[in-house]
């Protein structure tokens, strides 16, 4: 049987995870490279095979809302890891917690004070004008003044072998639970080389998740609840997951009611006080008195009783401003003025096309930029200038100047590569790199991440609904 071997990898000019651009193992796959040469291409292929069927039997399955055939996916496991060494982690680390910190301050201060608008570090209408801020939430104070408690922040590796954000998610930031499955498949695939490369456990995620949601409650031994749009939404699976790991109940907005500004959750045994909600459920949804009133996936009453300090919400509604991909944009100088500090991570240049001279620049370089909707997620509104077609970049260009607001643009970075699996050859594929940070009464970074891989070749999407697939992040604990 023919043996796995690299001799014909090609990095092709990319950052290459694995080999440097002389085809030179990188230390941290040094061990996992002798391991798979050893291996034939038979077996690779029947592990590979049998990770699917994993996926399927755990049902870690998601729907595409474009996609009208109604069918249930698995997010694809490519079982050859990502793989970061320890000096990287810490460092990425520390940057995250640097980032979190201030986009928590930014957030307390934009619906209070106000400071950071009088100085005028970052435009008053490009905050006030933002679809996620909210007028209902001015005045708030949340628990411990934390706004987003559960955060994944997207980040990738440039052609210089340098760390970027590319954007920050702190509404409802989705994909831990594949991060956990994964990690708990390739255990079971690989199970030799965990312990002999002393990959960093993340297997006690759902606990620091528990611990931190009963921080935020000066109940003793608080009722938890996940609350889930329902069977049809996309990330279902986790939020069902997620409950159960927690031993939280999972409950849609029908099953809980509101009564004297308290929640409570219907039982069989009657009803039962709620103290916290992890909700998975848009701002805009939460509660049909407040915010849409069509909302059938929300609670009435809910967020007065939040207000009243009766119920805690996380992440609190409001949270989302600092996700607009226009803020995105002035999170260094947002760094510099609440931490006094450079950013640890730097941001992708980016064009506002909200400002003139920006706006100016997309429209006579589209064919160079990646544009983006400032409201958008999922890889969906998105314009890849180089890949697109004439008539695409004239479509962008009629968007952008009808609407300058809704749209940013960065120069196209070549995300790094890692080796994948690819029927019988392992060639090259873009990732980029979720971590989940925990903040309660203190702040968690998991020694682990979700990489979502474009699985096309040549693609640069790696969202799963546009096609992409996962690995397993394996973090060395070593320096």
């Amino acid at each position: 049987m023919p043996k796995i071997n690299f001799n014909d990898y090609e990095i092709k000019g990319f950052y290459d995870e694995m080999f440097n651009d002389t085809h030179v193992v990188r230390p941290s796959y040094e061990l996992f490279k002798k391991r798979l040469e050893k291996v034939s291409w038979n077996k690779l292929n029947f592990l590979q095979h049998s990770t699917d069927r994993a996926q399927l039997s755990l049902g870690m399955t998601f729907n595409v809302y474009s996609d009208n055939q109604g069918v249930e996916r698995i997010l694809h496991l490519d079982i050859i890891p990502r793989i970061v060494s320890g000096s990287d982690w810490d460092y990425l680390s520390k940057g995250l917690q640097q980032r979190i910190v201030a986009l928590n301050l930014f957030i307390n201060d934009i619906y209070n004070d106000q400071k950071v608008l009088k100085d005028k570090i970052i435009p008053k209408e490009l905050v006030l004008s933002s679809a996620s801020y909210l007028k209902e939430c001015i005045g708030l104070k949340p628990p411990e003044n934390v706004w987003s408690h559960i955060s994944g922040t997207d980040l990738i590796r440039g052609g210089d072998g340098k760390f970027y954000v590319l954007e920050d998610n702190l509404r409802c930031p989705s994909g831990v639970s594949y991060m956990l499955e994964n990690r708990e498949i390739l255990k079971r695939t690989f199970p030799e080389m965990f312990e002999q490369l002393n990959v960093r456990p993340v297997h006690d995620y759902s606990h620091y998740l528990r611990d931190m949601l009963e921080s935020l409650t000066k109940v003793n031994k608080p009722s938890i609840v996940v609350l889930t749009p329902g069977i049809y939404n996309s990330a279902y699976f986790e939020h069902a997951y997620l409950a159960q790991q927690m031993g939280a109940e999972l409950v849609e907005g029908g099953d809980l009611v509101v009564k004297g500004d308290f929640v409570y959750m219907m039982t069989t045994n009657g009803l039962q006080k709620v103290d916290v909600i992890y909700r998975r459920v848009d701002d805009e949804f939460i509660d049909p008195l407040v915010f849409n009133k069509d909302s059938l996936l929300g609670t009435p009453g809910l967020f007065n009783a939040y207000l009243k300090g009766n119920v805690v919400l996380v992440n609190a509604p409001g949270a989302g401003v600092a996700d607009d991909k226009a803020v995105y944009a002035y999170i260094p100088r947002l760094i510099k003025y609440y931490l006094g500090e450079e950013a640890l991570i730097p941001n992708i240049k980016t064009y506002i096309c909200a400002e003139e001279e920006d706006c100016k620049y997309v429209v006579e370089n589209i064919a160079e930029l990646v544009v983006k909707q400032t409201d958008g997620s999922g890889g969906y509104g998105m314009l890849i200038g180089p890949h697109a077609t004439k008539a695409e970049h004239n479509e962008f260009v009629k968007k952008i100047k009808n609407n300058p607001r809704n749209y940013i643009a960065q120069p196209m970075i070549n995300l790094s590569r890692v080796p994948t699996l690819c029927d019988n050859s392992i060639e090259g594929r873009h990732v980029d790199l979720r971590p989940y940070i925990l903040y309660g009464k203190e702040i968690k970074v998991i020694p682990g991440a979700l990489t979502r891989v474009a699985l096309k070749k040549g693609s640069l999407v790696v969202n799963s609904s546009q096609g992409g697939g996962s690995k397993d992040t394996w973090v060395l604990d070593n320096k």
